[in-house]
C-alpha cells in the first residue's frame, strides 16, 4: 500500500562548554551554565539564554554572534534532541468538559456547540436532553443551557463571534466550511488553510492535521511533503493520533521501521485501531517483540474502555449529535 493510500484511509501534519571541572563549586552544573556567558565567561543573573537549544547563555548580542560558529554544531544537536523528546512524548487525551472522560476517538461522537464554543461528547448531550429528545421538545446546550440556533445565519453569527474571540474550534469549523463550500461560504482553500493554521496555533490539533493534509494533497497550496510532515508533527505533539499514524506511514515508507513503530505504538495506545494493526504487523515482520505488542494491546483496550459510557453508546445507536472534532 502506498503512503498516500495509507494516509487517505485515515481521513474517511552545546557548544562545547566544559562544566565537568566545576565539581568543587557549590552550584550544580546547570546553575553555573545559566550564570556564565559561553563566549567571555562573565557571570551574572540577567544573561540571555540561547533561544534555540536553551543550553547556554550570553552577556549580549555581540557575545552571541562571536560564539555562533563554535556553538552551532552542539546547538543543532541539542535542538534535534529536544524535538525528538517532544515528538515521542505521550500526551494526555482531551476530556469532555462535562463528564471528564477522554473524548471518543471517532470525530462523529462529539459535537461543537456554537453557543459556548465547547466540544462535548454526544453522550453528555444526549444524557442531559434525553427526555426532551424523546418528547420532541427543544434541546438546550448541555454546557451553557442555551437553546439551539434556529437558522444557519444565526449559527454563523454565533461562530463568527467566537472566531473574533480567538476560539480555536470556531477557527477550525470555519476552515471546514471554506474547504467544503458549506454554510453559505464559497469554497476557498486558501482561507481554509489560514483558519486551520490559526486553530492549530490556538491549541486545536486537528487544525494542524488538516493543514498537513492540504500540503500532502495540494489543496490550496503546492504539494510539499516536508510541510505536511511538519504540521503532522505539530498535531501529533498536541495529541492528534491520526496525524501520528500518518507520521508512522511516512517513516515506514522511508524504511525507518524503528521510528515508524514508535509512532504506531503511541497512536495505538491512544485508541487508534489501524495503528494497532500496524504494531501487530511489526511483530509479524520481526521488527517488534511480542511482549511489546501485548502491552500495547492492553493499553489500547484500556483507553477504549475509558472512552465508553452507557450514554455514549445510546447516542451512537440513534445517531445523536453531529461531527464536531
Amino acid at each position: 500500500m502506498s503512503t498516500n493510500t495509507a494516509i487517505n484511509s485515515v481521513m474517511k501534519g552545546i557548544d562545547n562548554v566544559d562544566i565537568s571541572n566545576n565539581s568543587n563549586n557549590d552550584d550544580t552544573s546547570e546553575e553555573v551554565l545559566q550564570k556564565t556567558c559561553a563566549a567571555c565567561g562573565k557571570q551574572g543573573t540577567n544573561l540571555n539564554i540561547c533561544n534555540k537549544c536553551k543550553s547556554v547563555t550570553y552577556c549580549n548580542a555581540a557575545c552571541k554572534k562571536k560564539h555562533r560558529k563554535k556553538h552551532k554544531k552542539a546547538c543543532e544537536k541539542r535542538v534535534a534532541e529536544l524535538h525528538e523528546e517532544q515528538l515521542f512524548k505521550d500526551v494526555e487525551p482531551d476530556e469532555c468538559p462535562l463528564c471528564f472522560q477522554p473524548m471518543p476517538f471517532e470525530a462523529e461522537a462529539t459535537t461543537f456547540k456554537s453557543c459556548c464554543g465547547k466540544v462535548i461528547c454526544n453522550g453528555c448531550l444526549y444524557g442531559v436532553n434525553e427526555e426532551a429528545f424523546k418528547r420532541g421538545k427543544i434541546q438546550l446546550c448541555a454546557y451553557c443551557r442555551s437553546p439551539p440556533e434556529s437558522t444557519m445565519k444565526e449559527e454563523n453569527k454565533r461562530i463568527k463571534k467566537l472566531l473574533d474571540a480567538d476560539n480555536a474550534m470556531a477557527c477550525y469549523t470555519y476552515g471546514v466550511y471554506f474547504s467544503k463550500g458549506q454554510h453559505g461560504m464559497r469554497q476557498n482553500w486558501a482561507k481554509a488553510n489560514e483558519l486551520y493554521l490559526k486553530a492549530g496555533e490556538l491549541g486545536w490539533a486537528r487544525g494542524y492535521y488538516n493543514l498537513g493534509y492540504s500540503y500532502n494533497q495540494g489543496y490550496g497550496v503546492e504539494i510539499d511533503q516536508k510541510k505536511a510532515r511538519y504540521y503532522w508533527e505539530l498535531a501529533a505533539m498536541n495529541g492528534h493520533t491520526s496525524a501520528r499514524h500518518n507520521l508512522g506511514c511516512l517513516e515506514k515508507s522511508d524504511c525507518n521501521y524503528d521510528r515508524s513503530l514508535k509512532h504506531f505504538i503511541i497512536s495505538a495506545k491512544a485508541g487508534n485501531e489501524i495503528s494497532l494493526d500496524q504494531v501487530e504487523r511489526g511483530v509479524m515482520d520481526g521488527f517488534l517483540a511480542k511482549d511489546v505488542y501485548a502491552s500495547t494491546l492492553r493499553a489500547y483496550h484500556e483507553r477504549r474502555k475509558e472512552m465508553t459510557s452507557v450514554m455514549r453508546d445510546k447516542a451512537k445507536e440513534i445517531g445523536y449529535g453531529q461531527i464536531g472534532r
